[in-house]
């Protein structure tokens, strides 16, 4: 799957921006500031969810104007070509529109995957586990698409019984119903999360790549998870009185983190190197590409965000060969052609400035 054009107006540092591209990887090269990322989070709407910055549609807003913004273009995928539009008007919420009708985010993944690899991910390994579960539903939801609607049942769910545990209310009656809802969405996303774990265990075992595996592993801050929707429930039930006094749900797949480990030196990802848990974080994406690209019949959009950031030249020819190989329409950004000279033909080159206080693209020629 890939763009054929995108179509930028009043989004971000872009006052309007129009790119024509093919199915061969993007390099996008300018100085920092010029609006860069912008393009690529532009990108990252065409997937469910929030978009690789986990913007409110406000945020996307150009300043000062803030007057609402468009994003478009022209998809290509296994189920044909559409057009897919995002509108925010006034700072509401975007709307999504595919060939012109109303879509849901549901329905959007269905017809597009877009995986990223951005520099605040860089310290996944080492900060909260609240950023591991986001990227390990961001890797579900990739294969998931309904994983979306259960995180958000779940939520839902489990702010009223957090509510209530607040407010100390002790009525079982009025625990019970929400503990259902929660057993239910929440045996969806353990089951969906480990079958996605074990996914990408399985692209990277029989893989022939540069990058070094990752073993992954769910784990729970404390106890474990329970594995059905009625063990949940019964947990949920059972840990009322202690959850009264903590003011907060203690059981459940929020309380869930994810483990990496370097599998050939058998060292955790937290104790790697700046530049093993960079490679193992791009041999998790690429991973995650390669068992979309046999599951869904087409590669995945990339974007790879100043991705060279941390790999030497002979990595990233190895990244840029992994990524022409799978075929994939890859978006990477970085602040010159150098970054890119190993691409050579295979890919189309953009380059981004910044003329008065907006972001201006441009077509560009990569050097060999």
């Amino acid at each position: 799957m890939y763009l054929t054009s995108l179509t930028l107006s009043h989004f971000r540092s872009h006052k309007r921006a129009v790119v024509e591209v093919d199915h061969r990887p993007v390099a996008i090269w300018g100085p920092n500031g010029a609006g860069k990322t912008n393009l690529i989070e532009a990108v990252s709407l065409f997937s469910p969810g929030r978009g690789l910055r986990r913007a409110s549609a406000q945020e996307m807003a150009r300043r000062p104007e803030a007057l609402g913004w468009k994003v478009s273009g022209d998809l290509v995928g296994v189920n044909g070509a559409h057009e897919v539009s995002f509108v925010s008007e006034g700072g509401a919420a975007r709307q999504v529109r595919v060939d012109d009708k109303p879509a849901s985010q549901v329905a959007l993944g269905r017809l597009a995957r877009a995986i990223w690899l951005i520099p605040s991910m860089d310290r996944l390994w080492i900060e909260g586990a609240e950023g591991r579960r986001r990227f390990l539903d961001r890797l579900t939801l990739s294969f998931f698409p309904d994983h979306a609607q259960a995180s958000l049942d779940y939520e839902k769910a489990m702010r009223e019984r957090n509510r209530l545990l607040k407010d100390m209310v002790r009525d079982a009656n009025w625990y019970a119903a929400l503990e259902i809802q929660m057993a239910e969405a929440g045996a969806a996303i353990h089951l969906n999360r480990r079958a996605a774990v074990a996914r990408i265990a399985q692209a990277q075992a029989g893989a022939e790549t540069e990058f070094p595996t990752a073993i992954l592993k769910l784990v729970q801050s404390e106890g474990d998870m329970p594995q059905s929707m009625e063990d949940l429930r019964a947990a949920l039930s059972e840990s009322r009185s202690r959850d009264l006094q903590a003011g907060r749900t203690l059981v459940g797949p929020h309380r869930t983190d994810l483990l990496g480990t370097f599998a050939a030196k058998e060292v955790p990802a937290s104790e790697c190197s700046t530049g093993e848990q960079k490679a193992l974080l791009i041999s998790l994406i690429m991973a995650n590409a390669r068992a979309l690209a046999e599951d869904v019949g087409e590669p995945p959009i990339l974007l790879l965000d100043e991705v060279s950031a941390h790999l030497d030249a002979g990595r990233r020819a190895a990244l840029f060969d992994e990524i022409s190989a799978l075929g994939a329409q890859a978006w990477m950004t970085g602040t010159g052609p150098e970054m890119f000279a190993e691409l050579g033909d295979r890919a189309q080159a953009l380059e981004v400035t910044e003329e008065g206080a907006s972001s201006v693209v441009s077509k560009a020629a990569l050097s060999h």
